[in-house]
């Protein structure tokens, strides 16, 4: 067993990796980036050396630089994690070169799995069921496009080196396959640095299952049952579960055969995962085989009792598998969901920021948190913004669904936008908490998942109300003790705050555009409230970091968090965000001019569909902005014509920035 291992790779999955090696008793090294040099995965490990600037081209996609650190630091082998190089042939060669131990398949089989294309040749050949499309080499577009009508839409573009949807695109239709195929193209280029495409039957309502392989260095491989990755949003997967709702022994074993099958046609090594598209009626075809560890793979290691790092450390160290076939047994139900800095409400833009309030549920046997940041961490417009995975356990899939719903109420976030308002909703409706699952899941349920903004409740109001009046309160106290005179009565907040019923405190709350008033009264301790036409007593206490409030006869845990002019409130698993108005104040700022197009996140331009001067249609498409490797449409929110074009493709923007003036013509 290896003494020392270098993990090439941040976040979450560097602490993964590095918790399961101290159990090892093995030193882990970590690399990181300016970006990251503060990181959680930093402290993680045993040492960390620096790789380079913040964008990855400079630094985790550095080979050659993280191959020098393995070696100058005494690690005898390099775990890539998932993402950057895990799947890179090229690095897998240079790390054995070196004389070191990459802990993953060999060279070889990445280079067969790494084109789409070729993968689904080999998988031909070896019995594998294919879906209908084309795996050519030809990547002219007259010759994709006969394709694509040959196979009839919808048709799948996808990325041939790729995954994790980029690079994809669905294409309903003969006009607007063009549009389609540059759009994929160009976000493949981005992530992969390979432009190449492959077309597919788009199946309607399919299911997304996929099967974990490992395979040793003595010709055994074993799968480690399903996952379904079915819940999905733009070809990205949102909650995972393990095993597959509604599979049977049989259909398990024949899926499992052929995983295992397609692992053995390309000799592969260590952890890897084979993905297939299913029917509603439980046939299945191979999609793709991811040659890593998968982001999911904490639901099969909390339905087995297994560690799947330690197993790749093993098999990467020459041992056997731990586990024959026969000896691998499951237990209950795990679902995993992907928390995310996203804005669902805003197509999933990413979001970048720093975290300023975390709070997260009590871990436990049956509720596990795998992250990679903390409180105060940012979020950088370099990398994937996810934040956490968080899986529960249970003896059924009810139980685990029970346990993940309580979870979710309990976390919490300030800072930067997150989807956890948005998964709390998905588990919750009916089609997923009755496994009624499919790819389309999202889209067809939009309504549901994505309902207008909702003007705040009283409870929420109140809280707000009762959280601001304890930051008074602390404030007051804190100004007392900074004093000369602590005890001046000119230090109590209820001198000049009269309690009488004439007068009171009144708080403005800005929220779904509209404003919510709250008229607060105290005597000593005892607190009246004023939302609307309705009173209420109330009393309110620090609990830690939270509050504890009485409420009439109802007593409530909460949390008020400030940031700036907005207040956050959590309570019971519901979260509100709202501002705080000050009616004496005036910025002296004007609202940007509706006729300029901002940036809704920071990023680098792509492409500008438009000049000056020209005239276009409501939704018409006038630049496209990349982001974390994904491309977002900047469209135009009615007709008019175009004014000012303010940046050129290649160009970095901040958030907030003047992209694009439209003037909108009367009446539009």
């Amino acid at each position: 067993m290896f003494d020392k291992i270098l993990v090439a790779n941040r976040g979450e999955i560097a602490c993964r990796i590095a918790r399961t090696a101290r159990r090892m008793a093995i030193r882990t090294v970590a690399v990181y980036s300016d970006a990251d040099a503060d990181a959680m995965h930093v402290a993680a490990c045993d040492e960390a050396h620096r790789l380079g600037p913040a964008p990855p081209r400079e630094s985790y996609l550095n080979a050659q630089a993280i191959i020098a650190i393995a070696q100058s630091s005494g690690a005898q082998a390099i775990h890539p994690g998932y993402g950057f190089l895990s799947e890179n042939a090229e690095f897998a060669s240079a790390v054995a070169s070196a004389g070191l131990r990459f802990i993953g398949p060999p060279p070889a089989a990445i280079r067969a799995m790494g084109s789409k294309a070729e993968a689904k040749t080999i998988m031909g050949k070896a019995g594998v069921p294919l879906i209908p499309g084309y795996h050519g080499k030809s990547q002219d577009d007259a010759r994709l496009l006969a394709q694509a009508d040959a196979i009839g839409y919808p048709v799948l573009v996808k990325a041939s080196a790729g995954g994790g949807g980029k690079g994809m695109r669905i294409v309903e239709r003969h006009d607007a396959f063009a549009t389609a195929l540059a759009s994929a193209r160009r976000e493949a280029k981005a992530s992969f640095g390979d432009d190449t495409v492959l077309l597919e039957k788009y199946l309607q309502e399919p299911r997304h299952i996929e099967i974990q392989v490992f395979a040793d260095m003595h010709g055994d491989c074993v799968h480690l049952f399903e996952r379904d990755c079915s819940v999905q949003r733009r070809h990205q997967k949102v909650l995972e579960e393990a095993p597959g709702p509604g599979m049977t022994s049989e259909r398990r074993g024949r899926m499992g055969a052929a995983a295992v099958a397609a692992a053995k046609a390309i000799g592969y090594v260590g952890a890897g995962t084979v993905e297939f598209i299913v029917t509603q009626d439980g046939t299945f075809y191979f999609m793709e085989m991811n040659t890593r560890l998968q982001v999911e793979h904490p639901v099969t290691e909390m339905i087995t009792g297994l560690d799947l790092v330690e197993w790749q450390l093993r098999v990467a160290a020459g041992e056997p598998l731990p586990l024959a076939q026969e000896d691998v047994s499951m237990r209950g139900h795990a679902i995993e969901a992907r928390i995310y800095a996203e804005d669902p409400e805003r197509d999933f833009l990413p979001s970048i920021g720093t975290i300023a309030h975390l709070r997260t549920p009590q871990t436990s046997a049956a509720v596990r948190i795998d992250t990679g940041v903390r409180e105060a961490d940012a979020i950088s417009r370099f990398y994937d913004p996810m934040i956490a995975k968080l899986i529960a356990w249970g003896e059924d899939r009810s139980s685990a669904l029970r346990r993940l719903k309580s979870a979710l109420a309990d976390y919490r976030i300030v800072g930067v936008a997150t989807n956890v308002a948005f998964l709390q909703r998905v588990v919750a409706h009916d089609a997923f908490a009755g496994a009624r699952l499919d790819t389309g899941l999202i889209d067809r349920h939009r309504a549901a998942l994505f309902p207008p903004p909702s003007p705040p409740s009283a409870r929420v109001l109140a809280l707000a109300a009762l959280g601001e009046l304890v930051r008074m309160r602390e404030d007051a106290a804190a100004w007392a003790r900074a004093s000369a005179d602590p005890w001046s009565p000119w230090q109590v907040l209820d001198t000049w705050w009269p309690n009488s019923d004439k007068h009171a405190l009144a708080l403005c709350f800005e929220a779904a555009g509209g404003e919510h008033w709250v008229r607060v009264r105290t005597r000593s301790d005892a607190v009246s409230l004023t939302i609307g036409e309705r009173d209420c007593a109330a009393s309110v206490a620090r609990a830690g970091d939270g509050l504890r409030v009485q409420l009439d006869d109802m007593e409530i845990a909460a949390d008020v968090v400030a940031r700036g002019e907005d207040r956050y409130v959590f309570c019971a698993g519901e979260s509100y965000r709202m501002r705080l108005v000050d009616p004496l104040a005036h910025s002296g700022e004007e609202e940007p001019h509706p006729a300029h197009l901002m940036a809704p996140m920071s990023g680098t331009v792509v492409a500008v569909l438009v000049k000056p001067g020209e005239t276009v249609s409501k939704g018409a498409a006038l630049l496209i902005l990349e982001a974390m490797k994904m491309e977002h449409t900047i469209t135009a929110p009615a007709a008019g014509t175009v004014s000012a074009v303010n940046y050129r493709a290649g160009d970095q923007v901040a958030e907030g920035a003047d992209l694009i003036d439209l003037d909108a013509h009367s009446g539009a």
